[in-house]
């Protein structure tokens, strides 16, 4: 077993390193032959995983040697790794890579373009075609119009099992290459049920449609906000569902692995911006990721001496009784640890719609109750350890106390402080942490210095 994975435990969904490493030996010996034969088995995914693993000179000599890149693979690449390679192909490699894709994949492609290489692809794509992506890229950039696809199959409300039947196996039907239902219209082309393709299917032929229709029928607007979308389809267990435009006229669909992926985005950079490091990737440069990173690490040095002055505050005392310059950072690293607990709850709750204005109130007295229960487990125990180490009991009550109070207030800080930044209209997510941080020290210290100045000099 041990063997079995220590075998794998390099593979990533196909992609080993033996298999990168036969690659960029083809490349060097400029085989494209053999590129061929080991590329052409693997799923776009595969083969755009790969190429993100690799170094920038040698993915330009990788497609330099081998020319099966095409829109899928584009399609899969991280942004970053995606707009060196495009900057890399000629015009006319680039349209016909895109040529097959679905409206929606070519205008995620489309809108990192410059504008010569945007205008060899448009004018690679048929004429309805190229009108379809230029609709879409007028659209807000995080609108449901932008990430929807038109390739829609759709059928009058009143017609049978039979019917549909029939009409998708008509050869002057073109139909989408995936799809899973079929989008019932009325004679206003509002779309108002849906049916999915297994029911058609499984029913007799004389069954109106409208009889087998799903009860999750639901349609979003064109300038509805993608992450609403993508929620929906998480929360309701949505395959795919409408788009119409501001006359309820059916324009659209957008479909679950393209919701699944904005949600995944929303959900990576959400942690990403919980440590402060932006958008930031693996294939960013060092300037780029310096310039993503040198913000917050900004923000952090103006709350350290923030936190600093407080100290200072009580030099006298630290001069005195030199365990408290021992002790305050286990106060506060411990509220720091505890805010950044209920910060990420509090954060995920948020992005996720779970923490509402209906229920902020209970999670925040939940918080804060954790906070006085964990501070008093703790309080006993590091009470204890500041009267064995240096023989003081007031020094371990003081040290018991602080623990108290700090531990309340991180609970308090890290729900309050993201529900205020989001009420605000600041990404909670972004800047939450440097507030928290800051809170748990400022009170850490200042609840055990000051104590103990007052009970101890």
């Amino acid at each position: 077993m041990t063997e079995h994975l220590d075998e794998n435990e390099d593979e990533a969904f196909g992609v080993t390193e033996t298999l990168v490493d036969e690659v960029l030996e083809a490349v060097e010996a400029g085989d494209a032959a053999q590129l061929d034969q080991l590329l052409d088995p693997l799923h776009p995914a595969d083969i755009a995983h790969l190429i993100e693993q690799v170094d920038a000179s040698e993915r330009r000599d990788l497609l330099n040697v081998w020319n099966g890149i095409d829109g899928d693979i584009l399609s899969e690449l991280d942004d970053g790794i995606r707009e060196e390679i495009i900057e890399n192909l000629a015009p006319s490699q680039l349209a016909d890579a895109v040529r097959d894709l679905e409206s929606d994949d070519v205008v995620d492609l489309v809108e990192y373009l410059d504008e010569e290489q945007q205008e060899a692809v448009l004018g690679a794509l048929e004429g309805a075609d190229r009108v379809v992506v230029e609709k879409a890229l007028a659209y807000p950039e995080e609108s449901a119009g932008r990430h929807m696809q038109v390739e829609v199959v759709q059928a009058p409300e009143h017609w049978t099992v039979g019917q549909m039947i029939d009409y998708l196996r008509s050869e002057d039907v073109e139909l989408p290459d995936q799809f899973y239902h079929v989008i019932l219209v009325n004679p206003r082309i509002k779309p108002v049920a849906y049916v999915t393709l297994g029911r058609v299917l499984s029913a007799r032929r004389d069954t109106p449609l409208r009889d087998i229709a799903e009860e999750s029928f639901r349609t979003f607007n064109i300038e509805d906000p993608v992450g609403d979308v993508a929620h929906a389809f998480n929360h309701y267990h949505l395959i795919s569902a409408p788009v119409v435009d501001n006359d309820d006229r059916l324009v659209g669909v957008i479909t679950i692995d393209d919701a699944m992926i904005l949600l995944d985005e929303e959900h990576e950079e959400d942690i990403l911006r919980l440590a402060g490091v932006g958008e930031g990737s693996l294939t960013d440069t060092v300037i780029e990721t310096t310039k993503q990173r040198m913000p917050w690490l900004a923000v952090n040095l103006i709350t350290a001496v923030l936190a600093s002055g407080v100290i200072g505050l009580f030099e006298d005392a630290i001069s005195a009784i030199v365990a408290l310059a021992v002790l305050m950072p286990i106060v506060a690293s411990m509220g720091g640890n505890a805010g950044t607990q209920s910060l990420t709850v509090a954060v995920r709750a948020i992005a996720t719609r779970d923490l509402t204005g209906s229920n902020v109130w209970r999670v925040i007295r939940r918080e804060l109750l954790v906070g006085a229960v964990n501070g008093v487990l703790f309080a006993v125990v590091l009470g204890i350890f500041g009267f064995a180490w240096f023989g003081s009991p007031m020094l371990g009550v003081v040290l018991a106390a602080a623990m108290i109070i700090n531990l309340v207030v991180a609970g308090l800080a890290g729900t309050g402080i993201p529900v205020i930044l989001e009420k605000l209209g600041i990404d909670p997510a972004l800047a939450s942490g440097a507030f928290v941080t800051t809170m748990t020290d400022v009170v850490g210290f200042f609840a055990f210095l000051g104590l103990a100045s007052v009970v101890l000099l």
